[in-house]
């Protein structure tokens, strides 16, 4: 396990070398699959998680079986951490979207942890404020932001989370299929399948399988906009 990664996270963010190290041995690992779920909306929450390793996506689904992708979390991030602190059910649904590596910390343990260093409380809600933000932007970005800027804007977040230059641009291997990308967009497969070709056409990023290769960040920025 790369400690490294682990501490990116809010939870250790805080902690001094020794004190991370402690904390890590009284967490779980946990492995999963693609296509496992690690939580269902609605279910009792009773412990949080670090991914270390992979992908997983939070989703929500309506009563008449449509789903709306909410984010995609990678290394270093936080998820399941809501639940924590005010007892209620999970809100979506966490499901890997690669092999993935998790640890995970029960209520027990972090209320402890709470009470000892009051710095990692600071921080986890500074990661509940920053997760508020992004849901307060993907609101408006349904309402004010036409299809093709939604899809160039969730290529760009992608991108920050996990793109790697690449000869030729930023490679940004997100693991997502057609259907789960435009969930993640917030509109029909047909539709956004329509801007990445665009995109594609005019030289701003070719695409692979599961993956992107963004050739023209500027543009695509711009589009985004």
């Amino acid at each position: 396990m790369d400690l490294d990664v682990v501490r990116r996270a809010p939870l250790f963010s805080a902690l001094d070398e020794a004190s991370a190290r402690e904390l890590l041995s009284l967490m779980t690992p946990l492995h999963m699959e693609r296509g496992d779920v690690l939580f269902r909306e609605g279910d009792e929450g009773d412990h949080l998680y670090v991914i270390t390793e992979g992908k997983i996506k939070l989703g929500r689904s309506s009563v008449d079986g449509r789903e709306n992708l909410i984010s995609v979390l990678g290394p270093g991030e936080l998820l399941g951490e809501l639940s924590l602190f005010d007892r209620g059910p999970r809100t979506a649904t966490a499901t890997a979207v690669a092999e993935t590596q998790l640890v995970a910390l029960g209520h027990e343990q972090l209320h402890g942890l709470i009470t000892a260093s009051p710095r990692v409380a600071m921080t986890l809600m500074s990661a509940l404020a920053t997760r508020l933000r992004r849901t307060n932007e993907s609101r408006a970005d349904l309402v004010f932001t036409d299809v093709p800027g939604r899809v160039a804007k969730a290529l760009l977040e992608l991108s920050q989370r996990f793109g790697r230059p690449s000869e030729g641009g930023i490679l940004v291997s997100h693991d997502l299929t057609q259907e789960e990308l435009a969930q993640l967009v917030g509109a029909s497969r047909e539709t956004v399948n329509k801007a990445l070709a665009d995109f594609a056409t005019r030289g701003w990023l070719k695409l692979e399988a599961r993956a992107v290769l963004l050739t023209d960040v500027e543009r695509l920025q711009r589009r985004a906009r």
